[in-house]
């Protein structure tokens, strides 16, 4: 069975392991092309990621301390 909490978990490490490989060049031209299908989830998600770069880290740190801490 999935929880919640480990979808939000995989979700906030896919939207920060993408966008970091967005400041990568080879790394974007081959994997962050691609803007439709299953590659442009990863798009999408280096998108959020560098837009939204505070919220996001905001989102890692209380994840980070609920899965210490309260779980």
């Amino acid at each position: 069975v999935y929880s919640l909490d480990g979808l939000l978990v995989f979700g906030l490490l896919l939207v920060c392991t993408c966008a970091y490989l967005r400041k990568v060049p080879r790394l974007k031209a081959w994997l962050l092309s691609e803007k439709r299908g299953v590659w442009g989830v990863f798009y999408k998600a280096a998108i959020i990621g560098t837009r939204l770069h505070v919220a996001v880290a905001v989102s890692c740190v209380l994840m980070a301390f609920y899965v210490l801490v309260v779980k």
